[in-house]
């Protein structure tokens, strides 16, 4: 899918953007734009609850059929991530059930690979607690539900500032 930008010079003839990723919406690309320094936005699995979690708060965002990993790369092409807090992306924590059964979140070490090189560093991940993570996504500029089926593949970005 390609989206279009209008030019109004062409008389309604429509130009593709340059150096935006096509899996990024105009609707995505809108909330990343208006999102301020130290906003929130979560890139929310299939299974999350994400309509309950909007209905008073975040912009409900659908990416139906992509993976959060591809998602995440897109964004992090022109997302800069809050390099004033000291854990700028959050992962939603196994429960205790899955700790004991030391069950393994392999999405985990992707969203790992794609922040570090994004950031051109090691960057440090929170680890959130179920409903806690439910009550900070509550609070989240915008949640962007996708189709991705990984067992805790939620993640929080927090936004921060374009430095030239």
């Amino acid at each position: 899918m390609t989206y279009f930008s209008k030019d109004t010079n062409t008389e309604g003839i429509k130009m593709p953007l340059k150096g935006i990723p096509f899996i990024l919406s105009p609707d995505l690309l809108h909330a990343l734009c208006s999102m301020g320094h130290g906003d929130e936005i979560v890139l929310a699995d299939a299974h999350f609850p994400g309509s309950s979690i909007c209905r008073n708060g975040p912009k409900e965002l659908r990416a139906d059929g992509h993976g959060i990993p591809e998602l995440l790369a897109a964004i992090l092409k022109v997302f800069p991530l809050d390099s004033y807090v000291p854990k700028p992306v959050a992962l939603m924590a196994l429960v205790l059930s899955d700790k004991e059964k030391k069950l393994e979140v392999p999405v985990w070490e992707k969203y790992q690979l794609l922040v570090d090189a994004a950031a051109g560093k090691k960057v440090e991940m929170e680890k959130v607690e179920r409903f806690e993570f439910y009550e900070r996504a509550k609070r989240a500029f915008a949640v962007v539900q996708t189709g991705e089926c990984s067992k805790y593949g939620n993640i929080i970005l927090k936004k921060g500032c374009v430095v030239e």
